[in-house]
């Protein structure tokens, strides 16, 4: 293992461990799940990289049609499924602590977010659909530009235009206005952290990838 990789596991060692043992001063209706801060935040916002990450990789591959691109493309995007899932079970804890239940209809967010998940759902599932390897390339790369683009509209565009129980929308205030000092020195940290962490899985799982294409191609061969 790289040194680099046992950095970003002290790294987040550290930040999970501060997360929990910080004191913070009490902020009303979110007390001590203010710390939740820490990890459901920079879960969409390591999300958002991957899926950026993974767009700009299917573009590349459209230009040169070089299959590692296709791969980095589909590893990036299953990362971001990944953070994006946390993302999710973060907010349904947060929303069980301050709105009495682990999911409601009534708050845009939670269901477009729940959207865009599915929608990179149907991007693998559209990957296995074909066994054409640079037919599979070719469409895939161009779905995930269009779920790529998706996102700022689903997660920002149209949550902020409808009534929201979300902090930032509809008159409630965002987090900047009331966010404690003592969290800004860990929620910071976190974000380097989990990107970096994001960058490791994406790398295991294109090496992975990369290895099963290349005894297929040679069990194809023989």
């Amino acid at each position: 293992m790289k040194l680099w990789k046992y950095l970003v596991l002290t790294w987040l060692t550290v930040v999970i461990a501060a997360a929990f043992l910080v004191n913070i001063p009490q902020i009303a209706i979110l007390e001590e799940t203010a710390r939740n801060l820490i990890f459901h935040v920079p879960m969409w916002f390591t999300m958002f990289a991957a899926f950026a990450a993974g767009m700009v990789y299917s573009i590349r591959y459209l230009w040169s049609e070089n299959p590692g691109d296709d791969l980095k493309a589909e590893s990036a995007s299953a990362i971001g499924v990944v953070f994006g899932i946390c993302g999710l079970l973060t907010g349904m804890v947060w929303a069980r602590f301050t709105w009495g239940a682990w999911w409601t209809f009534a708050e845009p967010k939670m269901n477009l977010s729940a959207i865009a998940l599915l929608i990179y759902v149907a991007y693998f599932i559209l990957r296995s659909s074909f066994d054409d390897p640079q037919l599979r390339a070719r469409l895939s790369a161009v779905y995930n530009i269009f779920a790529a683009s998706t996102i700022p509209f689903l997660m920002y565009v149209i949550p902020r235009q409808l009534p929201s129980l979300h902090p930032g929308a509809d008159g409630n205030p965002a987090f900047s206005e009331f966010t404690a000092i003592e969290l800004r020195i860990v929620f910071y940290p976190a974000i380097l952290g989990f990107f970096a962490l994001a960058y490791w899985m994406t790398n295991l799982r294109y090496r992975y990838r990369k290895a099963v294409l290349t005894l297929e191609t040679r069990n194809t061969d023989l």
